[in-house]
Protein backbone atom coordinates (compact mmCIF):
# COMPACT_ATOMS: atom_id res chain seq x y z
CA UNK A 1 0.00 0.00 0.00
CA UNK A 2 1.44 3.34 -1.03
CA UNK A 3 0.70 6.82 0.25
CA UNK A 4 -0.90 7.65 -3.12
CA UNK A 5 -3.21 4.62 -2.83
CA UNK A 6 -4.26 5.78 0.63
CA UNK A 7 -4.96 9.28 -0.74
CA UNK A 8 -7.15 7.72 -3.42
CA UNK A 9 -8.95 5.64 -0.76
CA UNK A 10 -9.53 8.87 1.18
CA UNK A 11 -11.15 10.51 -1.86
CA UNK A 12 -13.41 7.49 -2.33
CA UNK A 13 -14.46 7.43 1.34
CA UNK A 14 -15.20 11.16 1.22
CA UNK A 15 -17.38 10.68 -1.87
CA UNK A 16 -19.14 7.78 -0.14
CA UNK A 17 -19.62 10.01 2.95
CA UNK A 18 -18.08 7.32 5.17
CA UNK A 19 -17.12 9.51 8.12
CA UNK A 20 -15.28 6.90 10.19
CA UNK A 21 -13.15 5.62 7.29
CA UNK A 22 -12.45 9.20 6.18
CA UNK A 23 -11.35 10.08 9.70
CA UNK A 24 -9.07 7.03 9.98
CA UNK A 25 -7.49 7.65 6.56
CA UNK A 26 -6.90 11.35 7.34
CA UNK A 27 -5.21 10.37 10.61
CA UNK A 28 -3.13 7.76 8.78
CA UNK A 29 -2.01 10.16 6.05
CA UNK A 30 -1.19 12.78 8.66
CA UNK A 31 0.94 10.26 10.54
CA UNK A 32 2.70 9.27 7.31
CA UNK A 33 3.40 12.96 6.53
CA UNK A 34 4.85 13.40 10.03
CA UNK A 35 6.94 10.24 9.52
CA UNK A 36 8.30 11.65 6.25
CA UNK A 37 9.27 14.92 7.96
CA UNK A 38 11.01 13.03 10.77
CA UNK A 39 12.79 10.77 8.30
CA UNK A 40 14.20 13.25 5.84
CA UNK A 41 12.35 16.52 5.60
CA UNK A 42 10.18 17.89 2.82
CA UNK A 43 11.77 15.88 0.01
CA UNK A 44 11.43 12.44 1.59
CA UNK A 45 8.75 10.11 0.16
CA UNK A 46 7.53 7.24 2.34
CA UNK A 47 8.16 3.83 0.79
CA UNK A 48 5.60 1.02 0.91
CA UNK A 49 7.56 -0.44 3.82
CA UNK A 50 7.39 2.90 5.66
CA UNK A 51 3.63 3.09 5.10
CA UNK A 52 3.22 -0.49 6.34
CA UNK A 53 5.25 0.33 9.43
CA UNK A 54 3.05 3.38 10.19
CA UNK A 55 -0.17 1.36 9.71
CA UNK A 56 1.15 -1.38 12.03
CA UNK A 57 2.05 1.19 14.67
CA UNK A 58 -1.42 2.74 14.49
CA UNK A 59 -3.06 -0.70 14.70
CA UNK A 60 -0.99 -1.54 17.78
CA UNK A 61 -2.01 1.75 19.40
CA UNK A 62 -5.67 0.88 18.78
CA UNK A 63 -5.23 -2.57 20.35
CA UNK A 64 -3.64 -1.01 23.44
CA UNK A 65 -6.41 1.61 23.67
CA UNK A 66 -9.13 -1.03 23.35
CA UNK A 67 -7.63 -2.97 26.25
CA UNK A 68 -7.32 0.14 28.41
CA UNK A 69 -10.85 1.34 27.64
CA UNK A 70 -12.30 -2.11 28.43
CA UNK A 71 -10.40 -2.22 31.73
CA UNK A 72 -11.76 1.24 32.58
CA UNK A 73 -15.33 0.20 31.72
CA UNK A 74 -15.54 2.59 28.74
CA UNK A 75 -17.13 0.20 26.25
CA UNK A 76 -18.35 2.99 23.90
CA UNK A 77 -14.77 4.22 23.40
CA UNK A 78 -13.50 0.65 23.03
CA UNK A 79 -16.09 0.03 20.29
CA UNK A 80 -14.95 3.13 18.37
CA UNK A 81 -11.31 1.98 18.57
CA UNK A 82 -12.33 -1.51 17.42
CA UNK A 83 -14.04 -0.05 14.34
CA UNK A 84 -10.93 2.02 13.57
CA UNK A 85 -8.74 -1.07 14.03
CA UNK A 86 -10.97 -2.99 11.62
CA UNK A 87 -10.42 -0.30 8.98
CA UNK A 88 -6.64 -0.33 9.58
CA UNK A 89 -6.58 -4.13 9.16
CA UNK A 90 -7.88 -3.66 5.60
CA UNK A 91 -4.57 -1.98 4.75
CA UNK A 92 -2.30 -4.57 6.36
CA UNK A 93 -1.11 -7.80 4.70
CA UNK A 94 -2.89 -11.01 5.69
CA UNK A 95 -1.65 -12.02 9.12
CA UNK A 96 -0.07 -15.42 9.74
CA UNK A 97 -1.95 -17.94 11.82
CA UNK A 98 -0.49 -19.02 15.14
CA UNK A 99 0.34 -22.42 13.62
CA UNK A 100 2.24 -20.80 10.72
CA UNK A 101 4.22 -18.72 13.20
CA UNK A 102 4.92 -21.80 15.31
CA UNK A 103 6.27 -23.64 12.24
CA UNK A 104 8.58 -20.71 11.39
CA UNK A 105 9.74 -20.58 15.02
CA UNK A 106 10.51 -24.30 15.11
CA UNK A 107 12.49 -24.02 11.86
CA UNK A 108 14.40 -20.99 13.19
CA UNK A 109 15.28 -22.84 16.39
CA UNK A 110 16.65 -25.74 14.31
CA UNK A 111 18.59 -23.34 12.01
CA UNK A 112 20.19 -21.44 14.88
CA UNK A 113 20.61 -24.52 17.12
CA UNK A 114 19.40 -22.40 20.03
CA UNK A 115 18.50 -24.17 23.25
CA UNK A 116 18.17 -21.48 25.95
CA UNK A 117 16.19 -18.30 26.49
CA UNK A 118 19.48 -16.36 26.38
CA UNK A 119 19.65 -17.17 22.65
CA UNK A 120 16.26 -15.65 21.87
CA UNK A 121 17.96 -12.78 20.02
CA UNK A 122 19.49 -15.18 17.49
CA UNK A 123 16.14 -16.78 16.83
CA UNK A 124 14.28 -13.46 16.54
CA UNK A 125 16.97 -12.20 14.15
CA UNK A 126 16.27 -15.17 11.91
CA UNK A 127 12.48 -14.80 12.20
CA UNK A 128 11.95 -11.06 11.72
CA UNK A 129 12.58 -11.03 7.94
CA UNK A 130 10.08 -13.90 7.49
CA UNK A 131 7.32 -12.52 9.73
CA UNK A 132 7.68 -8.73 9.42
CA UNK A 133 4.32 -7.18 8.67
CA UNK A 134 2.63 -10.58 8.70
CA UNK A 135 2.70 -11.35 12.42
CA UNK A 136 2.57 -9.46 15.70
CA UNK A 137 6.07 -9.31 17.16
CA UNK A 138 4.88 -9.92 20.72
CA UNK A 139 3.05 -13.09 19.62
CA UNK A 140 6.16 -14.31 17.79
CA UNK A 141 8.28 -13.64 20.89
CA UNK A 142 5.78 -15.47 23.11
CA UNK A 143 5.81 -18.53 20.81
CA UNK A 144 9.63 -18.52 20.69
CA UNK A 145 9.72 -18.60 24.51
CA UNK A 146 7.14 -21.42 24.62
CA UNK A 147 9.08 -23.51 22.09
CA UNK A 148 12.39 -22.96 23.90
CA UNK A 149 10.85 -23.94 27.23
CA UNK A 150 9.56 -27.18 25.64
CA UNK A 151 13.14 -28.05 24.68
CA UNK A 152 14.41 -27.73 28.26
Amino acid sequence: MTKQQLQEELKQSMLAKDQLKTSVLRMLLSTINYYEIQKGGAGYQASEEDVLQVIQKEAKQRKDSIEQFKNAGRSELAEKEEKELEILHNYLPKQMSEQEIRTHVQNAIKETAATTLQEIGKIMGSLIPKTKGKADGSLVSKIVKEELLKKN
